[in-house]
């Protein structure tokens, strides 16, 4: 059975070992990432609204 004191133990000597990036790279890929994600998150919400129009003109269409 695995230990999960060893696991976290292990996890947080691999997190010490992760270069981690500068403040002044970090913000603009958090706004990249961001971005993307809203954009992303549009598309994809009009893209529903899109398909939930047509299924309800093909079910008054078709009598359903």
């Amino acid at each position: 059975m695995p230990n999960p004191v060893k696991y976290m133990k292990e996890v947080v000597r691999e997190g010490k070992r992760v270069r981690w990036p500068k403040r002044d790279k970090l913000w603009p890929t958090i706004a990249v990432v961001v971005c993307i994600a809203l954009f992303a998150a549009i598309f994809l919400a009009l893209e529903d609204l899109a398909a939930a129009r047509i299924i309800a003109q093909l079910k008054e269409a078709f009598g359903g």
